[in-house]
Parts: C-alpha cells; structure tokens; sequence
C-alpha cells in the first residue's frame, strides 16, 4: 500500500471509527458536542499558535493563493445557489444555503488533519495562511446574505449592523484568536518558555485525531432526512467543480507547487458543519445542508484520493 493511500485510510478511518461510535451508541451525542468543542475551541488554535510562532511562509505567494481560492469559491457558490434556486425551486434563502453548502469546505476539522498527514508541517503552513482569511472572508459573506434574504424585504439592511455582528463574531472565534496570538508572539521576538510550549506541543498533538473522530460523530447527529437529489447536485459542485475551478486557477497564476497542492485538495474537502449552522440561523434548508455535507463526506474517500493523485502528477 503506498503512504499516500495508506494515509487516505487512515484520515476517513478515524471519521468513520467516531461516526460507529455514535452510531452503536457507545458515546452520546452529548459526548460528540464536546468532543468538537474542544477540538475546534483548544487543540485546533493551540496547533494553529504554534503554527504562527514557528512557521517559515518563504516562497508561498499568499495573495495568488487567496485570489485563486476565493475565485473558486465565489464561482461555486454562485454555482449552488442557481442550481438550489433554479433546478430544484427552492427559494432564495434555501439558494443560500445550497451555495454555501457548495463552497465552503471542512478546512479545520478536516481539513488540517489531512494536510498534515500528506504533506506535513509545510503545507499545514500553507493552509494556515488560507485559515486566516477563510474564516473572515466566508462569515462576512454569510453574515451579508443573511441581512439580503433572511428578513422581510420590506426591512432594510444596516450596513453598521453587519459590521458590528461581523467583528463580534470574528474576535471571539478561537481558531481567529489563535492565530492572531501567534503572531503577535512571533513578531515578539520572545520564545515560548519550556513549559509552555511543553503544553502547547501536547494538546496541539491530539488537534488532529479528536478533529476527525468528532467530525464522525457529527456526521451520525444529522444523518440523512430527505432533499437527497438536491444534495447529491450540490455535493458534485462540491467535489468536483470547486477543485476543478481552483486547479485552473493556480495553474494560470504559477503557484508554487506545495502551495498549488494544498489550495486543490482543500477546495476538494467536503463541505463542514458551518453550512448546516448556517441553515439553521436562517431557519432553512437544515436537511439540505445536513445531507449534502454526509453524503459529500461519505464520497470524499474517493473523490480527495483522485484529486489527489492528479495534483501530484499536474505539480
């Protein structure tokens, strides 16, 4: 078996070992809720803080990468929107939700585990750099189409009031605080002290395992309840479209290759638990959302491993 599929196993093995878990009933979902907390609230910002503090960026082309990434992204969503709207007659707060299911990939709990894993402390460098902007870039666009179709038309929206839920959210997310303190420690000049990186290096360690293990458990809590066709369409665009688009795009502007690698496969990811939370603020499309991220997780074994295999013979 070559270290490439071996690792391929290993990563969905792990989702599928905490999805039996909740599925058998060994663990209750209450279990799973905590699970996630603490790997997306502790050792997801811990890893990334030490990413921060150590990491060498030279030779990744940060604006290239972002430019080429959200290019995809914003082509994507556009993509899922139609097709929610058009195709399958749903309404515009639903179309939301189809296109945020269709572009925004599982970049941390999947996402970080499975760079890692291919390519190592090097490319979950490169991925940080695209974590740091994702998140903001994403929530403020979910945030602005929530006020477009989320409220009455006969309500206005308020552009102040954007802002101010934008940044709220944005200061106090725990992956956007990790990274902005180590930054802020690395520009510094101090190093940690023994400890304390004794401690950071502990629980950024398990980062990865619990991240996948929990995305498992959540894949059991939502599980499939209908709007099966839409959510298979919208899982295509997912897995196919959004790598394709970004495949293009970094191949036109010359990315290096690890950097051009990492952009590819995660735009291959399927789709994480924020689009389906994003349904329900919106109090719409939950099951869309629910089913298109299982069933495009349930694919991704096969589909990652193909985009896989081509961007290592393309780079």
């Amino acid at each position: 078996m070559s270290p490439l599929t071996e690792t391929v196993l290993f990563v969905f093995s792990l989702v599928a070992l905490g999805y039996l878990a909740g599925f058998t009933g060994y663990l209750r979902p209450a279990s799973g809720e905590g699970i996630s907390d603490f790997a997306v609230s502790v050792a997801m910002p811990l890893l990334l803080f030490q990413t921060m503090v150590n990491a060498d960026f030279h030779g990744v082309a940060p604006w290239s990468l972002w430019g080429a990434y959200f290019a995809a992204v914003a082509i994507t969503w556009a993509a899922g929107h139609l097709v929610t709207t058009r195709f399958f007659g749903r309404d515009a707060r639903a179309g939301v939700v189809g296109g945020v299911s269709s572009a925004y990939s599982n970049v941390v709990l999947l996402g970080a585990p499975f760079i890692l894993g291919i390519f190592g402390p090097s490319g979950f460098e490169v991925l940080s750099l695209l974590v740091s902007v994702h998140l903001p870039i994403m929530m403020m666009a979910s945030i602005v189409l929530f006020e477009m179709f989320g409220r009455s038309g006969s309500e206005p929206m308020h552009p102040l009031r954007i802002i101010r839920s934008f940044l709220r959210r944005l200061f106090i997310n725990p992956l956007i605080i990790g990274i902005l303190a180590g930054l802020a420690w690395r520009l510094s000049g101090v190093p940690l002290p023994d400890l304390a990186m004794r401690l950071v290096d502990a629980l950024a360690d398990t980062a990865g395992p619990v991240a996948l293990f929990a995305m498992g458990l959540s894949l059991r809590r939502f599980g499939i309840s209908g709007n099966v066709r839409p959510a298979l369409a919208l899982s295509v665009l997912k897995l196919f479209l959004m790598p394709a688009l970004v495949l293009v795009f970094v191949w036109l502007l010359g990315l290096p290759p690890l950097t051009a690698k990492v952009a590819v496969v995660i735009a291959a990811l399927p789709s994480g638990i924020n689009s389906y939370l994003i349904a329900v603020q919106f109090n719409t499309g939950q099951a869309l959302a629910s089913n298109q991220m299982t069933i495009a997780t349930a694919c991704a074994a096969v589909t990652t491993a193909f985009w896989l295999t081509v961007v290592l013979h393309v780079f």
